[in-house]
């Protein structure tokens, strides 16, 4: 029992830095990741660029995707663009996740110490605000090396190992079990940073580690339109396109998951996990597939929502959003641009 407390406490750590890291970068440069954003407008490319660096510095698909679709509602850009850039922020989380599935461990500590040392020195401040993140970057490695520490004895139990002979064997239960994990979790990076270690300590098999994987990345999508689900009909536009996206990338992986373990040793001799590398290559895969029917989806999308009719359009705030509410910096800029819209 004490060995599955230490696991779930590290999870929830795990969950934690990476709730840390997003909200402090939010709070830090939540204005100038919009302008970033609203900035690569125009081409492709660009959108696509800065969907994934937004998203790697967030660690966050989902709050990508809360930003740009704000600006869709705003119409400050299309939805054939946003979908571009939400297919980036997908491989940039994905890269994020690759970074952190390396040995860091004997970094947790000085990003502690560090973090704590800047953030009470300038409380006040930006760079206290900066020290939040560092904090939160030393907990989550700090969390993943405390989950391989729990999960070691817990692969000679005999506990774990009758209850690892129950779980689904079916792929798609797998997928459904993950995407349930991440919108549990709120995070698809920590759900896949965890079916990793997991794997790599042999508590789970990787077919079983795989359907997990997918799952959290078809929870991505789904968290995204879940916390969405009551914007109005333009601002519902790209979590449902990147939902779909998800699910068709799923659905078209399913087939060939089984083909998978047979490249794991090519993997690792690349010095690579083959449980986030799948997940890499995954979000890659669907980027490169699916980046040429982005124009004619967002237009089926804009069809099937179309923008709400008001009878005061003068009137009503077209800038403000309710979910910078938590963010000063995006909140104040927001505000600035309505009372600029309404002059």
């Amino acid at each position: 029992m004490q060995h599955v407390l230490n696991l779930l406490a590290a999870i929830a750590l795990l969950v934690w830095g990476t709730h840390t890291v997003r909200t402090g970068i939010l709070r830090v440069m939540g204005g100038n990741l919009r302008q970033v954003l609203a900035s690569s407008v125009r081409n492709p490319l660009l959108g696509l660029l800065a969907g994934l660096g937004v998203s790697s510095l967030l660690q966050s698909s989902t709050a990508t995707c809360m930003i740009i679709s704000n600006f869709v509602g705003q119409g400050i850009f299309v939805t054939s663009t946003a979908l571009v850039m939400m297919l980036g922020a997908d491989v940039g989380t994905s890269l994020m996740a690759l970074c952190f599935s390396l040995d860091l461990s004997w970094l947790s500590p000085l990003l502690i110490v560090t973090g704590v040392v800047v953030f009470v020195a300038n409380q006040n401040n930006t760079w206290g605000r900066w020290g939040r993140v560092v904090i939160g970057l030393g907990l989550m490695t700090l969390a993943l090396h405390l989950i391989v520490e729990a999960t070691r004895p817990m692969t000679q139990s005999a506990g774990i190992k009758a209850l690892l002979m129950v779980l689904p064997n079916e792929l798609f239960l797998l997928v459904l079990m993950g995407a349930v994990l991440t919108v549990l979790s709120y995070s698809s990076l920590a759900i896949v940073l965890l079916v990793a270690v997991l794997c790599k300590s042999a508590v789970l098999t990787l077919p079983l580690a795989l359907g997990l994987v997918l799952g959290a990345n078809l929870g991505s999508g789904l968290l995204a339109y879940i916390t969405l689900m009551k914007a109005p009909a333009e601002v519902r536009r790209v979590p449902l396109g990147h939902l779909s996206f998800k699910a068709v990338g799923c659905i078209l992986a399913i087939p060939f998951v089984s083909e998978v373990p047979a490249y794991a040793p090519i993997v690792e001799s690349w010095g690579l996990d083959p449980v986030v590398s799948f997940h890499l290559f995954f979000n890659m895969l669907l980027t490169v597939a699916l980046i040429g029917v982005t124009q004619w989806f967002g237009q089926r999308l804009d069809c099937w929502l179309p923008q709400e009719v008001k009878s005061s359009e003068v009137d009503q705030p077209k800038y403000l959003d309710p979910t910078a509410l938590g963010t000063p910096s995006l909140a104040i800029a927001c505000a600035a641009r309505e009372a600029l819209h309404q002059a």
